[in-house]
């Protein structure tokens, strides 16, 4: 790649799918420069915080760079033959159903069409899952009972049309920010257009809502089972376009009603007030360009896809589908779960959108690939797998790009399953993740940046990501460590792949097979582009499918025919009737615990967690509370509490916020093994899931709270990254200048000093110590070669001094001024301390922001950006401006 020569790319994160303008600066050196692009459609130039950190994220600091057997190097071919080896003696042994692959949505379209390709075409066995089903298989199941496929059938286009937008069980402002800046655009501009947010939390997408129904946890399906309803008794029902188009609606309105019983009781049951209920079910009977936006509120259920349905069912109902601005709109989680759907990556499908128990679909699929077996039944999904793994029933498991030790729930089981399976391969780009430690063979695979392929977003919007830097060290692309495989089992012409335009032009190929009136329409069609060659396919635009000769530009909107996927072209409304999560609340786990992810970290954070900036808005896992839960439980704000539930234990920071209902407590998803002693909540969440979907309950497991018993808090600030200090609370956060460790443990050290300094391992220079016994406050800093090198502060309190000033003076000279007031935290010139980052994209603290709305008499949040710039980037920020300027206030 040419220094300066800009390449369009699409961003690793979230399901927007944003379009991003990069710049090798400096090749050597692997420096990147990140603009949002202008042309891109998703995003028109605009990104957030995580994207436009991107470039931070492309150093070779802690890269898998070579192939391992049993923690040796080894070359690529002896990595796949010893991979195939095993595979053909496993399948020979216990057959081909012992053998499974654990995906990504960060994988590309590519990788994922050709692991299923050999899993399910070659090895015989439809035991390959994906990461997606965490995030988006209710949604799928939802959309194929409704539709006959996973159609979505909006775009992001539609937010301009809308007269009232529902989002359901998504915190877009912090999940989704791009669209959510988006729509606040739009509201700013349409003063008329309503806004409902369906959430249990209080979150930052508050600040664009007319109207809050914060519902009792897992209650969707009561409430849109009443709206329908109402919407029939109301008169409100499309009946030419129900009668014309639709099939079960009589059945569906039956069971609405029945669930819905006692409309004096109902608002009660939903925990909602009643004015505030039937304002939502007034906005939504008048209103016909309606768009109702849900995420993993929604999907990550016990009753997941029945929730799903209960959303369809209203806009079938009212013919709200295939219109502008009229829909029910499922938001993406991953930067390529859509991709993986579209290429056979869960467990029940095959490639193109064809149905693995349709044996049509498996004859096609199987004589297109010349394939010696497609298998007859779904293979098992990503709980169902982990746990065949802990039962030695799948004695070889192959993970690529997902880290299920952290992200799966009751993932200590998922942990002990990986200990003793026979074989566990990983795929990744970082060499030490909680799933990288357990892999007898370690495969170095390409990260964003060298990647090339394509990925496909919310709206069906197929983008290219292209490589911007070379494949460093041995690394190379999954699709090729995955053909490699294939070659050494003997199938070597099936898969002799060398460019990954080929295997596009395959899956495009395949979208189009049969894929006609005699045979079946299908949804997925992209057979247009089967015929770009490779100059085409590497300038390829982003393209919303399907792309077919009557679309050969993309299509924005489907079901504008008013015609389905179903044998008989019809929707179908699905009866639904209420279940209570599976786990119920006990006097032993009271409260309910929801995860999620918070606004600059990603998933696990393997690549959001190499850029500074984005841990110093929130740099530990918290449990978010209401106060006077909180309070009620002995519980201080800035304390620690532990969650326990059946399956597992963690402590986080203990956060108070009013938006938070009594009874709940929101923790986040992020934090691992490797930068946490006890942060991942993956071990305390419950292993129930949806029965038509298998996706996961992360948003209801039972936990009760309790403080946790710690002797001494502390912090260490070093220049160096340590390991984890064999403590009960210890948190690694990443500094622009070092490492910062959040400390906390049940009992106290015999020697201070000697516990500090054989764990920092400083090399000689000078100690400033201050010691007082007897109120346990024992504070340091080392100092090497006249610079700061190292700083420790413990005591009894969780409050400390501030981090923020401290940190800043980490590998500086210390002049006696700051020699005297290292010890005691407090900066000589107090404009010197930033406090606690609020905007990550510009690094503007919280104490700068204060001071300024101060002495200049800022007014509101533009005057803070021009004065500052924080929120005028991704605007992520903007709430938490807000609530800093006196009497500014987000609506409820």
């Amino acid at each position: 790649m040419l220094a300066d020569a800009v390449v369009k790319t699409t961003c690793a994160y979230c399901g927007v799918g944003c379009g991003i303008a990069a710049t090798v600066t400096d090749a050597a050196a692997r420096v990147v420069d990140i603009k949002g692009d202008i042309t891109h459609p998703a995003n028109f130039g605009r990104l957030c915080s995580k994207g436009s950190s991107l470039g931070e994220t492309v150093s070779l600091e802690g890269r898998q760079l070579v192939p391992e057997i049993n923690g040796q190097p080894v070359a690529w071919a002896t990595a796949t033959t010893k991979i195939a080896s095993e595979f053909k003696r496993i399948r020979d042994q216990h057959g081909p159903d012992a053998i499974a692959f654990y995906v990504s949505g960060q994988l590309l379209t590519e990788d994922y069409y050709v692991a299923n390709k050999l899993m399910k075409g070659f090895i015989g066995s439809a035991n390959i899952d994906t990461n997606s089903r965490l995030c988006m298989s209710s949604a799928v199941a939802g959309y194929k009972r409704a539709f006959g496929a996973d159609s979505v059938p909006a775009s992001y286009e539609d937010f301009a049309h809308a007269e009232l937008m529902v989002l359901v069980g998504s915190n877009t402002a912090w999940c989704h920010p791009i669209i959510f800046q988006r729509i606040k655009a739009i509201k700013a501009e349409k003063p008329n257009l309503k806004v409902v947010v369906i959430d249990p939390r209080e979150t930052a997408t508050h600040e664009i809502a007319d109207l809050h129904l914060p519902i009792k946890s897992g209650g969707d399906v009561l409430l849109f089972n009443a709206l329908l309803a109402e919407l029939a008794e109301r008169g409100a029902v499309d009946t030419l376009f129900t009668a014309a188009h639709c099939t079960g609606l009589e059945a569906a309105v039956a069971s609405a009603k029945a669930d819905r019983g006692d409309r004096a009781t109902l608002a009660a049951r939903l925990g909602i007030p009643a004015d505030r209920l039937h304002t939502f079910f007034d906005w939504f009977t008048a209103t016909e360009r309606t768009l109702t936006m849900y995420s993993m509120g929604v999907n990550q259920s016990s009753a997941g896809t029945d929730k799903a349905n209960a959303i369809i069912n209203c806009h079938l109902a009212t013919g709200r589908i295939g219109k502008p601005g009229a829909a029910p709109f499922s938001l993406t989680g991953q930067p390529n779960a859509m991709g993986g759907r579209e290429a056979g990556g869960l467990a029940n499908m095959l490639a193109a959108h064809m149905d693995l128990e349709n044996p049509a679909h498996r004859e096609r699929v199987q004589r297109f690939w010349g394939a010696p077996s497609i298998p007859q039944q779904p293979g098992l999904k990503a709980v169902d797998l982990f746990d065949a793994v802990h039962e030695g029933k799948v004695k070889a498991v192959w993970i690529m790009a997902t880290n299920p030790v952290v992200s799966l729930p009751n993932a200590d089981r998922v942990r002990a399953a990986l200990e003793k399976c026979e074989l566990v391969i990983v795929s990744d780009c970082i060499a030490d993740t909680d799933t990288m430690r357990l892999a007898h063979i370690k495969l170095p695979a390409l990260g964003w940046g060298e990647k090339d392929g394509t990925v496909t977003n919310s709206e069906r919007r197929i983008s290219r990501q292209r490589g911007l830097l070379p494949p460093p060290g041995e690394a190379r692309p999954d699709w090729w460590a995955l053909a490699a495989v294939a070659k050494a089992m003997g199938y070597a012409e099936a898969f002799a792949y060398d460019h990954p335009a080929q295997i596009f032009r395959e899956h495009a190929a395949l979208s189009a097979f049969e894929n006609n009136a005699e045979s079946g329409i299908r949804d997925f069609n992209i057979g247009l582009l089967a015929q770009l060659d490779n100059r085409e396919y590497n300038a390829l635009k982003p393209v919303q499918w399907p792309v077919t000769p009557d679309a050969p530009l993309g299509t924005e909107r489907l079901f504008t025919d008013n015609r389905f996927y179903t044998p008989d072209g019809k929707a179908r409304l699905v009866p639904l009737a209420y279940r209570a999560p599976v786990n119920a609340l006990s006097a032993d786990y009271p409260l309910v615990l929801n995860t999620g992810r918070i606004r600059d970290q990603w998933h696990t954070m393997t690549r959001s967690g190499l850029t500074p900036r984005l841990l110093q808005h929130i740099g530990e896992p918290f449990a978010e509370m209401h106060p006077d839960e909180a309070k009620n439980r002995g519980l201080t704000e800035g304390g620690l509490v532990r969650l326990s539930s059946r399956w597992g234990k963690a402590v986080a920071r203990v956060q108070f916020s009013t938006g938070q209902q009594p009874g709940h407590v929101f923790m986040p998803m992020h934090w691992t093994g490797v930068l946490s002693r006890s942060g991942r909540v993956g071990a305390v969440v419950n292993p129930a899931v949806d029965p038509v979907s298998g996706q996961p309950e992360n948003k209801h497991t039972p936990v009760a709270a309790e403080r946790y018993p710690a002797a001494w808090h502390g912090y260490l600030l070093s220049r160096a990254p340590l390991a984890l200090p064999a403590v009960d609370y210890a948190v690694a956060i990443r500094l622009d200048n070092g490492w910062r460790y959040e400390l906390a443990n049940d009992h106290v050290p015999d020697d201070w000093t000697g516990w500090a300094t054989a764990w920092l391992q400083q090399p000689e220079g000078e100690v400033l110590e201050y010691q007082d016994v007897t109120r346990g406050i024992h504070r340091y800093a080392w100092i090497a070669d006249s610079v700061l090198a190292a700083l420790a502060f413990f005591g009894p309190e969780a409050e400390l001094p501030p981090r923020a000033w401290l940190q800043s003076l980490l590998g500086k000279p210390v002049d006696a001024l700051s020699r005297r007031a290292l010890l005691s935290g407090k900066p000589a010139d107090p404009e010197a301390d930033v406090g606690r980052i609020i905007c990550a994209c510009f690094g503007v603290g919280e104490k700068t922001i204060t001071r300024a709305i101060g002495q200049q008499n800022l007014k509101n949040v533009a005057e803070i950006g021009k004065c500052l710039k924080a929120g005028t980037n991704c605007g992520s920020c903007q709430p938490e401006l807000k609530k800093l300027i006196p009497c500014e206030a987000i609506p409820a």
